[in-house]
């Protein structure tokens, strides 16, 4: 039988440790950095959470210590919205196609989706809440609840629709009048909400009453505006355009008497929203409700994207500042603006006190406001988050705006603080990248944690909980993660599990001592575990070694070159130790591989040569010249050790001592040429060309696996090699840099060791991986140079890498990565293709031909990527579970937390019932939500109230559920709800007070009693007019004349019964009442024979 039908002969069943279709499941294990589709932010205060919505699908949220998750919606489309139920676990989401989905933050997975069926224009979560408003392209407003115990995204009864609106305003709607903006307003506890329109009309509704309360619009634009501040002063406001298409908009005061709104046209209004303001001024003229801000005195001006406001908590409901994003004139410089105002006069005399425009870091995308704990000086403003592509995440803090806004420059470029990556990619920009197994005990860790960078104290986010298998004693550093970067610099990071942490820095020059291209960007990092050596090499040539557990205070450090060789004494902290480096040629280093158990390290150079360091002494042991006539540089290498049972001839034909084993080197170079080498004399053994006709040809990889592919009978065909064409057998042998010889012997001696190698060794398979084919070798062919191969596949598509992988301890399957970015997986040593997937459905990833360059896998097949400011480590396979998940997962949601967060607020109301001053723990409470402690009651009893509104149909019963004055604090402007006859159940239990409570509230009692009986009628014996609106809502209804007439027939007969019953209980209560008075008779008859030393 011959070597390939032997090679390719499959068995009955599938042996242990090959690979199947079942094997695969492709999957992102450990996601770091942020994408470049970034595109939305939203924040979690309480929790200490950002999450980051980009433009196909993805969801990044960040927490503190390194913490990370990365979630995929199932289609790769943007988000138009995305808010967080904030303290409860869950993150809402909109997608472009109008899905809403609700995430569970523990366990990373959608857990509710509903699927609307028009157009989302917008969508706010009202705080504290799991309720949601969504409003659509038709002006309908609904409001959606998230269930958690069920799991389910439900629709509430209540809604707003357009003619609702039109109703109620007495304004004509278009058909299709999208709702651009719904905010809950402050201080209302839910029971209004803004509702701002596109063609400009604002209505602040009262959802308890199904009332608008205040409507603003085109009509107040018509009327002079009390002032226009703008920037220049020559700005003015065009009262001629009829119609303003509003943007965007945002509450400016926190007790929502304030309303800033941006507009298409680039004009920013201030509306005063109160209620109890007089709409006239002293001589009787209707006065203006707005100011108007302009950023710009141009008549093309840029629209307003974003504005969100910071109140000032140092001078409370009288100042704080706008941000704006938009505004300006357009082909302007884009910044980001933040205007300090001021209304402490009231808001006709509003006033813009400051300006600052932020220079951006990239173009701007979304921005969102951190709300401070404490304000004790200056302006008390927020700090904020800016996003900005390519995936940019910018901090600053409120001491450096506190402190621009005190200075005069109108434009600055602010040091803000920058996302602190897990892995930096791009500051410093990174080169290269190794995944490889560790020895290190964690105890290394500690001793070098101070070599680490940490995250800039400044950055507020601290939310998620770390697994406690990261926190077991005696752990060991199972894998680590290197990178080397363009300063000449390293980072190692502990790979262990998926929240990685950096335990070494090691920067490109070695204190004290001064070496000529140490900070030249990295080139190549070769890892050997059972020493834990480390070889960096740069593209300057230098190679330097260093030992990442060394424990002597004072080392030596040896520079050698190719003419001396100096050694330097240095003290050395604990942790990573330099022990070495060698410049030897100034050429790019290309690779670098540890042989013989790590004694000596092979190394080939961009310009065609190969050198040879021995680890122990420190010492060169022998230089090549070019290593194949092309000068192509060597782009992979591959050893093998043989077992030597002879001795070795030496250059003047004398045979000397035996060897234990031999190592032989077979490195192949980028043009498609292998060329085998003695690892002891750097002797060439032989040499070959791949496809000698095909000079664009470009290799990628070479693999020695380790499968036997002789029968017991394969020994009757000899292993001599027999030259048949000697200018094909192999080319002159390279010198040793330390003993020159002819090229007569060196031909010889090549000739006689790869006859001697090809008659002892068992053969096995060498993989040559090239762009457009896959190529398999017998071993001993290969050294005897036959460049005829055993077997071939073509690859339809261009590939640019490979990794061989193993299951249960051996080797059965490869790896490709196309230029396309679809990942194929063949079995080896067949190569037939097993399945296949790709970066875009792992990762929603486009290949970049620069990912080649970082890219390494782990013998298990576990991939690591660099996208960007994205770092991914892919898990291929079934079989594979590295990182320990989801044990080792960090939690994203801290439920601690959410429990004391819950309790001191609960404290905190309780001190407030009782009338104590909330103090240290009111500040905390505002600390928890930022800053929005006062627009909160009693959640629970919140949530119940919006239960009981959002549940019926708006005009349905009038909502009669009274809250004390501790669950809703009503504003004084809110009208008491009038209750009428039908509203009163009288089948309730007759509580009987104490007397003496009676008399303290009798009177009060007494028109409480009257008002709910005659529906707020006062003593006048003629009725209250009502009018037209509160007609339709108290007796509105949907259907035609007969059933309406059914329908106020039932009301007739429930009233006359309740009337009947009220008349049973009055006859009750009288008897009750002449029964009393017989007591208090007999009582006072009683007490007045008694004497006083009786009582």
């Amino acid at each position: 039988m011959s070597m390939l039908a032997k090679l390719f002969q499959k068995p009955a069943q599938s042996p242990q440790g090959s690979v199947t279709l079942k094997d695969l499941d492709p999957r992102v294990a450990v996601h770091c950095g942020i994408p470049s589709t970034a595109s939305i932010l939203a924040f979690d205060p309480i929790q200490g959470l950002l999450a980051i919505g980009t433009l196909d699908g993805r969801i990044k949220v960040i927490g503190g210590d390194n913490i990370e998750g990365l979630v995929f919606s199932a289609k790769p489309l943007p988000f138009k919205y995305l808010e967080f139920l904030e303290n409860q676990g869950f993150l809402v989401s909109v997608s472009n196609e109008n899905e809403v989905q609700v995430w569970d933050l523990e366990h990373r997975c959608i857990v509710s989706n509903l699927q609307w069926e028009s157009n989302i224009t917008t969508f706010s979560v009202i705080y504290g809440t799991h309720y949601m408003y969504i409003g659509d392209e038709f002006g309908f407003l609904s409001i959606l609840k998230y269930d958690a115990d069920k799991g389910e995204l439900l629709q509430m009864p209540y809604h707003i629709p357009a003619n609702l609106i039109s109703e109620a305003t007495g304004l004509s709607l278009p058909d299709q009048q999208s709702v651009i903006g719904v905010l809950s307003q402050p201080c209302s506890l839910g029971n209004r909400v803004l509702i701002a329109y596109q063609n400009g009309l604002i209505v602040l509704w009262d959802i308890t009453e199904d009332r608008a309360v205040l409507v603003r619009g085109n009509e107040d634009l018509q009327l002079k505006s009390d002032k226009v501040v703008d920037f220049p002063k020559d700005a003015t406001l065009d009262h001629e355009q009829a119609e303003k298409e509003i943007s965007t908009l945002c509450w400016v005061s926190s007790d929502g008497s304030i309303l800033a709104v941006g507009y298409v046209d680039g004009d920013i209004l201030l509306w005063n929203m109160s209620t109890a303001v007089s709409s006239k001024d002293q001589q009787g003229q209707k006065k203006s409700n707005f100011i108007n801000l302009q950023l710009s005195s141009s008549d093309r001006r840029l629209p307003v994207i974003v504005l969100h406001c910071s109140e000032n908590r140092l001078h409370t409901n009288c100042g704080g500042q706008l941000f704006v994003y938009g505004g300006d004139e357009i082909g302007s410089e884009e910044v980001l603006t933040i205007l300090n105002i001021d209304w402490s006069s009231g808001i006709e005399s509003l006033k813009c006190v400051g300006r600052i425009d932020l220079t951006l870091n990239g173009s701007f995308a979304d921005m969102i406001l951190v709300p401070n704990a404490i304000a004790t000086e200056g302006y008390g403003i927020s700090s904020l988050f800016v996003l900005s592509n390519p995936g940019q995440l910018h901090f600053y803090d409120d001491s450096c705006l506190s402190a621009l806004m005190s200075q005069p420059e109108k434009k600055h470029s602010v040091p803000a603080v920058q996302y602190p990556e897990v892995i930096p990619t791009v500051e410093p920009y990174m080169t290269v990248g190794k995944l490889t197994l560790s020895e290190i005990v964690s105890d290394a860790q500690h001793r070098v944690a101070h070599t680490a960078t940490t995250p800039s104290s400044k950055w507020p986010l601290t939310g998620g909980v770390p697994s406690q298998l990261s926190f077991a004693e005696g752990n060991i550093i199972k894998r680590i993660y290197i990178a080397g970067y363009q300063d000449g610099s390293v980072r190692i990071w502990d790979a262990t599990f998926p929240v990685l942490s950096c335990i070494f820095v090691l920067g490109s020059e070695v204190e004290g001592i001064e070496v000529a291209g140490t900070n030249v960007s990295v080139s190549s990092l070769e890892f050997l575990s059972s020493t834990s050596s480390l070889a960096i090499g740069n593209e300057y040539g230098l190679v330097r070694l260093y030992r990442l557990t060394g424990n002597s205070d004072e080392t030596s450090l040896h520079v050698v070159t190719e003419t001396k060789c100096e050694v330097h004494k240095f003290h050395c902290d604990s942790g990573a130790q330099c022990t070495a480096i060698f410049s030897i040629f100034n050429s790019p280093v290309c690779t670098m591989q540890y042989v013989n158990s790590g004694d000596r390290l092979a190394v080939t150079f961009e310009c065609g040569r190969a050198a040879m360091i021995d680890v122990r002494s420190l010492s060169v042991l022998f230089l090549t010249d070019c290593l194949y006539n092309s000068n192509s540089p060597a782009i992979s290498l591959a050893t093998r050790t043989f077992p030597s049972t002879r001795g070795s001839v030496d250059h003047s034909g004398n045979k000397t001592s035996n060897e234990s084993s031999k190592e032989v080197i077979f490195i192949l170079t980028r043009n498609a040429n292998v060329v085998v080498m003695d690892g002891t004399t750097g002797n060439k053994i032989s040499s070959l060309s791949i496809h000698p006709t095909e000079s664009e040809l470009s290799a990628i990889s070479i693999y020695i696996l380790e499968i036997n592919v002789l029968s017991e009978g394969s020994s009757e065909n000899p292993s001599m090699i027999s030259c048949h064409d000697p200018e094909a057998k192999s080319e002159p042998a390279q010198t040793n840099a330390h003993n020159h010889q002819h090229s007569v012997e060196a031909e010889s001696d090549a000739f006689a060791e790869a006859t001697f190698l090809g008659q002892n060794s068992v053969d096995s398979i060498v993989l040559i991986c090239c762009e457009d084919a896959l190529h398999l070798y017998s071993l001993k062919s290969l050294i005897k140079g036959e460049s005829e191969s055993i077997y071939k596949v073509k690859l339809e598509k261009p590939c640019c890498w490979t990794a061989i992988f193993k299951k249960d301890g051996k080797t059965c399957g490869l790896i490709l990565v196309y230029q396309t970015g679809l990942i194929e997986i063949r079995s080896l040593p067949d190569l037939e293709l097993v399945g296949e997937s790709s970066l875009m459905s792992i990762l929603r990833w486009n290949f970049k031909t620069s990912m080649t360059k970082t890219i390494s896998s782990s013998d298990t097949g576990q991939i690591v990527l660099v996208n960007g400011c994205e770092v991914a480590f892919i898990s291929l396979f079934a079989f594979e579970n590295d990182f320990s998940i989801p044990e080792a997962l960090p939690c994203l949601h801290d439920k601690v937390l959410e429990a004391a967060t819950d309790a001191t607020i609960l404290f905190s109301q309780n001190q407030k019932q009782q009338g104590n001053p909330p103090g240290i723990i009111g500040g905390i409470i505002k600390s928890l939500k930022g800053g929005k402690a006062e627009n909160c009651g009693d959640d629970k009893n919140i949530v119940a109230h919006l239960e009981r509104i959002f549940s019926r149909f708006p005009f349905s019963d009038s909502f009669t559920g009274i809250l004390d004055d501790q669950e809703v604090g009503i504003s004084d402007d809110q009208e008491v709800v009038v209750l009428g006859i039908d509203d009163i159940d009288i089948d309730e239990p007759v509580i009987v007070t104490s007397s003496s409570h009676k008399s303290e509230s009798k009177g009060k009692d007494k028109q409480t009693e009257r008002g709910k009986l005659f529906e707020g009628g006062s003593t006048a014996t003629e009725p209250r007019m009502r009018t037209a609106e509160e007609i339709r809502a108290k007796y509105r209804n949907e259907g035609d004349a007969s059933s309406a007439a059914a329908h106020a027939r039932d009301k007739l007969v429930e009233r006359q019964e309740k009337l009947e019953k009220l008349s049973r209980h009055t006859a009750e209560l009288q008897s009750g009442a002449e029964n009393f008075a017989d007591l208090a008779s007999e009582l006072v008859k009683t007490m007045e024979k008694r004497k006083w030393w009786h009582i």
